[in-house]
């Protein structure tokens, strides 16, 4: 009962906070040129050079030399698997495996597999994979470019796998992605900010003059995580830019939303179909998983950088901190498990390929600072993220995702929602976990979109016709 009863409690203060954080009556209108690198602005220059990840032996030295000297470890509890975390006797086999089987040479090359590059945009050296799709040769397609945004702890480390599907024509379709897949700044081999406030609306302007520097000045985007409020920024700021918007984290954040799913309780039938009704109801129960869930992101967005310093000291830590959030969020069964269920979607030299990513970058600091900005009194204030979505839509709602949003709910600030899906398996790394499945949905949902797109041009040429007449 008193569980029940914080969780309402919680709920009703969340309510009370998103109806004093509403949107401002106009969409802000972000600088195109703020400036985040160290010191003075200065211009940036526009030149894209070829960059291919090269890690010295020295780094790859000192990660050895630290694995080898990892602290005792304190042992778990009897009969407890993930609950409380990574246990210590399945994280020993993460580190003997990195240690001793992980070989970085290999792995790098795989990593540099496809085209990468680096431009200057507002003062930071931004990281993009740039990959085009080859043409058939019995047909001529269209090349659409798609840009895709990760979040989180990932890293573009998680579009390995589906960067074949989506650059590879396929039958019935007469159009194919030519692909953007950028580190966001502070990830990876992205440059971080020097001076505090960079949010994702931010950063969506950052990827719209990356976008329209690389020449494209209308694209489709595609993200997750934090990438999908940076697509949902996007949509809202430049949509004279952004064809369309898929998203496989879906959310809305309103005082709405919130009665909506309450109210939903009691009425279910107002707001979820009897067929996912699990997915939202008992709400005290989806509401306590969030809440065990979410201690990370208060400590993110409170102080980022106490406890992003162990864990670029210790490579045991960013292990743990990371590895715990791709067994649970995969699949919340998974905590019951001993192994964590890890390798049931990814194998053991993936998941350090992502770790490798945030340690040879010393980077884990600055991707946590993210969660800081976002919940900024200023970016609050911004609220962009409040406003509607009027460019076409599409929510990939994964059966593991963190949070269920109805397509009910999701329609009250996507208005041009035109796919709303229930893939068969995965979870919050969409991509990474299930490729095959990720990309269909991306093609679907850009299939109907240049479908509805060709009978609008049709309407208003036999318009302008009978107009003529």
């Amino acid at each position: 009962m008193w569980k029940g009863a914080a969780v309402f409690l919680l709920a009703t203060i969340a309510i009370g906070w998103h109806l004093r954080y509403q949107a401002p009556v106009e969409v802000p209108k972000l600088p195109l040129d703020q400036y985040w690198g160290p010191g003075a602005p200065v211009p940036d220059p526009k030149d894209v050079k070829p960059f291919k990840i090269n890690v010295s032996k020295q780094i790859i030295d000192d990660l050895h030399q630290r694995l080898d000297k990892t602290k005792t470890f304190v042992e778990p509890l009897e009969g407890v698997a993930w609950t409380y975390g990574v246990p210590s006797t399945y994280l020993k086999s993460v580190l003997t495996h990195w240690r001793k089987k992980y070989d970085w040479n290999k792995r790098q090359e795989l990593l540099n597999k496809y085209p990468q590059f680096k431009t200057k945009i507002q003062g930071l050296d931004i990281h993009f994979y740039h990959v085009k799709p080859q043409q058939p040769k019995d047909r001529k397609v269209r090349v659409l470019p798609l840009l895709l945004l990760h979040g989180w702890p990932g890293s573009v480390v998680e579009f390995q796998k589906v960067i074949p599907k989506l650059i590879t024509p396929q039958q019935g379709h007469d159009f194919v992605f030519e692909l953007v897949i950028p580190s966001l700044p502070g990830y990876g081999f992205s440059q971080a900010a020097s001076k505090p406030g960079l949010g994702p609306a931010q950063m969506a302007v950052i990827f719209k003059n990356l976008m329209t520097r690389l020449g494209y000045q209308k694209f489709y985007t595609q993200g997750g995580d934090w990438g999908s409020l940076i697509t949902k920024c996007l949509a809202i700021l430049f949509p004279e830019h952004v064809i369309g918007a898929h998203f496989n984290m879906c959310v809305v954040e309103s005082a709405k939303a919130h009665l909506m799913s309450l109210l939903g309780s009691f009425i279910p039938s107002l707001v979820i179909d009897s067929e996912h009704h699990s997915k939202m109801y008992p709400l005290t129960h989806h509401l306590s998983r969030l809440i065990e869930e979410m201690g990370y992101m208060h400590i993110q967005a409170t102080k980022p950088d106490t406890v992003g310093t162990a864990l670029s000291d210790s490579p045991a830590g960013l292990a743990a901190y990371i590895l715990e959030k791709f067994s649970t969020w995969t699949d919340p069964e998974y905590r019951f498990r001993d192994d964590g269920g890890l390798l049931e979607k990814f194998t053991l030299d993936e998941l350090l390929d992502n770790l490798m990513v945030y340690w040879v970058t010393n980077s884990i600091v600055t991707s946590q600072r993210l969660y800081a900005e976002n919940f900024a009194k200023p970016n609050r204030d911004l609220a962009v993220d409040k406003f509607p979505v009027k460019v076409p839509s599409a929510c990939a709602m994964f059966p593991h995702e963190l949070m269920y949003r109805p397509e009910s709910i999701m329609r009250d600030q996507y208005v041009n929602l035109i796919q709303f899906t229930h893939p068969a398996r995965g979870g919050h790394f969409a991509a990474f976990e299930e490729p095959e499945l990720f990309a269909d949905d991306v093609w679907s949902f850009v299939r109907k979109n240049e479908q509805l797109l060709v009978n609008e041009k049709l309407q208003k040429a036999q318009k302008k016709t009978t107009t003529n007449a």
